[in-house]
């Protein structure tokens, strides 16, 4: 599995190039098309209105058809909407197009989730969820830091166009190189819950809003971060790519070694209750005291909070998503995870278009830094206080006689 891991991890990275490149874009493109602060807020938020929408089909459409396919579909969408992208001049035509890019990639995390609560062990999901978690950070951060020194050489139509076509290479190999799923079909969505009794279990709700306060950090620095630095810090668009590059380089590279260290403790003999708690609140702890400095700090100071905060991210991206894999185990994972994503990425609405207000009512970004930062803590407490014991759930639908992949135990809900 070690190729289709390469393979996901490609994907999410493709994944986040696709849905960062227009911030990249921002100040070229508004001025371009002669757009408001609001107008670019609510054009950096359209792609999560369906992406957020049809994660609970994604999560759906992963559990009764085969993963492998259900994922390829949605990824030759995204990558044909930013090509398209490239091609378009009026801002209601490009609207249109984000909203098209979030339906292809809403399949993405749901087949993630699906493909590691099937293929990977618990004490391997760390390490697994990591790679994803790497990819998701490298995104943004060579899209920032090539894509701004490519827009600014070249205009940012080009970047669009080239950056969709080649993203099609990628389906070649994972047809070929992921197997099937046995969890899948029918039978599967019979033996697992349906969405109501998912909603009723206390620990769902903690994943989702923690899940949400964790995405409203990372989306606030993936929509704004950019526009940021050049318009009210005045670097210049090569300076915007390294640093803004940077902190999103540092999270991709400090979330491989998270999900290493919280495997390794786990096959120490800890539990994964402890493990995935203590670096998913640590993380989200830091994440927020890291960005609250950033409101007033001055430029040299500035970047090193910023770098720190990417580096604190990868504690999160790594267990995050592990945590949901465990809770619901191979046969309502799809379903979980399609839940939760819808959940967590309104905080992609929300995030951009309440900055874009906050900005445009009184001209700097003081307020959406503070505001970020309380969110981020707000989600340190639903992990570590409302997300009960990480063990599988014995839903009342799945018989206990029923097999599951080995390293996977079971529990009785969490009241």
């Amino acid at each position: 599995m070690n190729g289709v891991l390469s393979l996901l991890g490609l994907s999410v990275f493709i994944n986040y190039i696709d849905r960062a490149n227009l911030s990249v874009a921002a100040p070229l493109l508004k001025d371009e098309l002669g757009l408001s602060h609001s107008q670019l807020g609510i054009l950096l938020a359209a792609f999560f209105w369906t992406y957020a929408v049809m994660q609970l089909l994604a999560g759906w459409l992963v559990d009764r058809f085969e993963v492998k396919w259900v994922l390829a579909i949605g990824f030759f969408v995204w990558s044909v909407a930013t090509a398209f992208t490239g091609v378009l001049h009026a801002f209601t035509t490009l609207l249109v197009i984000r909203v098209v890019l979030g339906i292809g990639e809403s399949v993405a995390y749901p087949s993630y989730a699906k493909i590691f609560a099937n293929h990977f062990v618990e004490s391997q999901r760390g390490f697994a969820n990591s790679i994803v978690g790497a990819g998701q950070s490298l995104g943004p951060a060579l899209g920032i830091f090539f894509g701004g020194t490519l827009v600014a050489r070249f205009g940012w139509r080009p970047f669009f166009i080239v950056l969709g076509l080649a993203s099609l290479l990628w389906l070649p190999p994972w047809l070929r190189w992921m197997p099937r799923t046995s969890a899948a079909g029918v039978q599967d969505m019979k033996r697992g819950p349906g969405l109501s009794e998912i909603v009723r279990h206390r620990s769902s709700w903690g994943t989702w809003i923690g899940h949400f306060c964790a995405n409203y950090f990372l989306y606030f620095l993936l929509t704004w971060l950019p526009f940021y630095l050049v318009r009210e810090r005045n670097f210049s668009a090569g300076g915007m790519s390294k640093i803004g590059g940077a902190t999103f380089l540092l999270a991709a590279l400090s979330s491989p070694v998270c999900g290493w260290l919280s495997d390794r403790w786990i096959s120490g003999g800890a539990t994964p209750t402890l493990v995935r708690k203590t670096f998913m609140g640590l993380g989200m702890t830091c994440n927020g005291l890291f960005l609250v400095g950033c409101a007033a700090a001055p430029d040299t100071l500035l970047i090193a909070l910023l770098l720190l905060a990417g580096a604190s991210f990868g504690l999160v991206s790594s267990n995050l998503n592990a945590i949901t894999q465990t809770l619901a185990g191979p046969h309502a994972v799809g379903r979980w995870m399609g839940a939760q994503n819808f959940v967590a990425n309104l905080a992609g609405a929300a995030a951009p278009a309440v900055t874009g207000f906050l900005v445009g009512r009184t001209g700097k970004f003081y307020w959406p830094f503070v505001i970020t930062s309380v969110i981020a803590w707000i989600g340190a407490l639903h992990w570590v206080l409302v997300v009960g014991r990480v063990e599988t759930v014995v839903w009342k639908m799945l018989p206990k006689t029923s097999s599951h992949p080995a390293g996977i135990g079971e529990s009785s809900p969490v009241p």
